[in-house]
């Protein structure tokens, strides 16, 4: 971009989409708007605003989900519990990257992350009489806070910013015995600051739950992608850290949208506890007739939202996972690239006088991977975000993901070419002239 967009075109093109404050927008929202000024303007634009993969999705599913349509799955429903396979594979998964023991029962597909975590929250705010508030521990994936907003169900965030260590048990315990809580959830390694939590804070999260009686919601979207250790070999430590060591009272959301690329088909699994899938609880058998909480998860809230999970697409998942415990795929290996992309695109933002926000795990700089976040200077959300798009930069601003704290999520993955990477050290070298004024 050879010079900044006018401030007259940008509030144009507010004006025109009905958007008052590009700091309180939607992802979707931010994109549109980025797009109309990247038309309008016939500039390419850096687009750091999406977190979908930018790696083609794995060979050895696509063949695997051909191989079933050609079978005829389409014309067979899915039972809603998932294909034998899938749960069988995904128990072995969990057991080689994870090092925890769940058992194929409590391993059940769901249409993306995005209905595992909808669908566990709604269960959870109906467990107990009194707990019904979810707790996010924020930043976090924005669309995660809304869906409790969307069913009515109660729900509370805190920035860990400040919160890291035993400060992070003060914090949870001043929620927790209030006697309200019903589930916590976050994300690890996080989106969008790519922090990742600590054995002592996992330790502290857990120890509560059990103290507190409350669930934990686990997102591994981005498993294995904390690449300052080698978790790629099955079986071998290290593992992918969780919560699960130290409670019985977790669900973990494993999505194949990130580790395999394959986002496109909405396929994940819920993988519940042995203990917890076996859970009596009175207020379920009251309100459904079915008092065990894995029971409930599958054969009420599950099967009346969608009545299963793309029957071909659990048979990808199915043999991806297969060959990733047999060492036959190394998804870890591949997903590196976004470790590169990440400290190539750091080293062009600090250059520009961009400041990493959430930048530390205790005393460990946070890893390279999908997200970061930067801010400049004291600049505000929406004034960051305005002189961005200005000068042909698409993000999305920090207090969308439950942050309270300046700046922008960037993710790497449409970073693509050394010709992305061009255009962004020229965009931000326009944006700090703007800024710099």
């Amino acid at each position: 971009m050879k010079q900044p967009i006018s401030e007259q075109v940008l509030k144009g093109k507010f004006l025109e989409m009905g958007i008052e404050d590009i700091s309180r927008t939607t992802i979707r929202q931010c994109s549109m708007v980025g797009s109309a000024l990247e038309e309008a303007s016939g500039e390419k634009f850096s687009h750091l605003e999406f977190g979908i993969p930018g790696i083609p999705a794995c060979k050895i599913g696509l063949e695997a989900q051909k191989k079933a349509l050609d079978a005829g799955i389409p014309s067979i429903y899915p039972s809603v519990q998932g294909i034998p396979e899938l749960k069988k594979n995904a128990s072995r998964f969990v057991k080689a990257f994870i090092d925890i023991d769940i058992s194929p029962k409590g391993i059940v597909p769901t249409v993306g992350s995005m209905q595992g975590s909808m669908t566990s929250i709604l269960e959870c705010s109906q467990l107990q009489p009194g707990k019904d508030t979810i707790l996010y521990i924020c930043p976090g994936f924005s669309a995660h806070g809304r869906q409790p907003d969307i069913l009515g169900i109660k729900n509370l965030t805190f920035d860990i910013y400040e919160y890291r260590a035993e400060r992070l048990r003060d914090k949870l315990e001043s929620y927790f015995k209030q006697g309200n809580i019903a589930a916590i959830l976050y994300s690890n390694p996080n989106n969008p600051a790519w922090i990742c939590l600590t054995e002592e804070e996992l330790q502290i999260i857990g120890e509560l739950a059990n103290k507190y009686d409350v669930i934990v919601l686990e997102d591994m979207a981005y498993l294995c992608m904390d690449f300052r250790k080698d978790m790629s070999v099955p079986f071998e430590p290290p593992f992918q850290s969780t919560v699960a060591r130290y409670t019985d009272n977790y669900v973990i959301l494993l999505s194949g949208s990130k580790i395999f690329s394959y986002a496109g088909e909405r396929i994940a699994v819920v993988c519940i506890s042995d203990k917890l899938y076996e859970r009596e609880y009175p207020a379920l058998k009251e309100k459904w007739g079915i008092s065990k909480f894995g029971d409930n998860f599958i054969l009420n809230y599950l099967y009346v939202n969608t009545s299963g999970a793309s029957h071909s697409a659990q048979y990808a998942l199915s043999a991806m996972f297969e060959a990733s415990v047999d060492g036959r795929y190394n998804f870890v290996a591949e997903l590196r690239n976004y470790g590169l992309r990440a400290h190539r695109s750091r080293e062009i933002f600090d250059r520009h006088g961009f400041h990493l926000v959430y930048d530390k795990d205790m005393e460990q700089t946070i890893s390279d991977g999908f997200f970061y976040t930067v801010g400049y200077r004291d600049l505000g959300n929406r004034e960051l975000l305005e002189t961005l798009l200005r000068c042909g930069i698409i993000a999305i601003p920090l207090n969308t993901t439950g942050s309270g704290q300046s700046g922008i999520r960037v993710c790497v993955s449409r970073l693509l070419s050394d010709d992305d990477f061009r255009l962004l050290d020229e965009n931000l070298g326009l944006f700090e002239k703007l800024a710099g004024k």
